[in-house]
């Protein structure tokens, strides 16, 4: 049976920007001949695809963007060869995803030009520009917070918000902060390192601790939310989980004019007391219903940490799920 090939050859301008595409020892260009199944070729500034018609033009489309990349950023990882290769791939229903949507959703930042890397970052970005309040829920690894704290920061630069908050219920991961030294505000610091180390990836160091000393960003506990309504913000609650309902209750009713919501969390993960609701389950059955709030559920699939990560959280979620199935049967 004769192989339905084809060959299709890109020329690019940029031969600095181009090196960048290939990456050390053309390693970017290995990985995409190994993920899309293509045989690639460069002569000059010349690169030449072959391979069945489908794999090709998945190669191609996973060139340009990466080149386009690399002339924007200079630079290209082997996470943003995978991150691609993913969207040609297929999400859940192993169906191509269409990865260059009509609406751009790159978030431009000052020192970051980020791109969704899944199908579930896509659908995240698109819910957090059409909704008001968008619930991202899934497993740790799949960028919820720095997606969030990305959007939040292009709302501030294009002076669409006043202030960033953000925020996340002082519930210890086993953990217990009373023994810890300091002050308050010692105490909790760590706790919301991940919300700082966001920021600084997003902003200038200086940036961020003359906005955080102005009050333009703040970060505190969500106990700290109680009583406020908050207008012209972005404010995100991370390790939603761990929130109780009455916590949860307090949080959403701050929501005030001109200001978005996001509420991130991975119910697997809960660190509250044995007995105690979610605040995050509760709410969820709550205002699933509402057609103007946008909910955004990630997978494994959408984890984009180490490859390490996704298997670790696939073999962690088989085992909930074998355990699931083993006690309903036992009943």
């Amino acid at each position: 049976m004769k192989e339905n090939k084809e060959t299709r050859t890109l020329e690019f301008d940029d031969n600095r920007s181009l090196a960048v595409l290939f990456g050390p020892h053309n390693a970017n260009l290995d990985r995409i001949e190994d993920k899309a199944g293509v045989s690639i070729q460069t002569l000059g500034n010349q690169v030449s695809v072959t391979g069945e018609a489908q794999n090709v033009r998945s190669a191609v489309e996973i060139l340009n963007k990466l080149y386009k990349k690399a002339v924007n950023e200079g630079v290209v990882e082997i996470a943003d060869v995978d991150a691609l290769n993913r969207f040609a791939e297929g999400g859940d229903e192993g169906k191509p995803i269409n990865f260059t949507p009509d609406v751009d959703l790159s978030l431009h930042t000052r020192k970051r030009h980020i791109m969704p890397r899944t199908k579930g970052q896509a659908e995240y970005i698109a819910a957090m520009g059409n909704y008001e309040m968008v619930f991202g829920l899934g497993p740790a690894g799949t960028g919820k917070t720095y997606l969030a704290v990305a959007k939040a920061v292009v709302l501030m630069l294009e002076g669409r918000i006043d202030r960033i908050i953000l925020t996340r219920p002082a519930v210890e991961a086993g953990e217990n902060l009373g023994f810890l030294p300091g002050d308050l505000k010692e105490k909790i610091d760590p706790y919301l390192r991940p919300l700082y180390d966001a920021l600084y990836e997003m902003l200038p160091a200086d940036l961020v601790d003359k906005k955080i000393e102005m009050g333009e960003i703040e970060i505190a506990p969500l106990a700290f939310m109680r009583g406020r309504t908050l207008n012209n913000a972005m404010v995100i609650l991370d390790e939603a989980q761990n929130t109780t309902p009455m916590q949860m209750k307090m949080f959403l009713t701050r929501l005030g004019e001109n200001s978005r919501m996001v509420i991130n969390g991975d119910l697997s993960q809960t660190d509250l007391p044995r007995g105690v609701t979610s605040g995050l389950t509760d709410a969820l059955e709550i205002v699933s219903k509402i057609d103007k709030i946008g909910i955004v559920h990630f997978t494994e699939h959408d984890v984009v940490r180490h490859g390490l990560v996704a298997q670790i959280v696939k073999a962690y979620d088989q085992r909930q799920t074998s355990r699931k199935s083993n006690s309903e049967s036992d009943r």
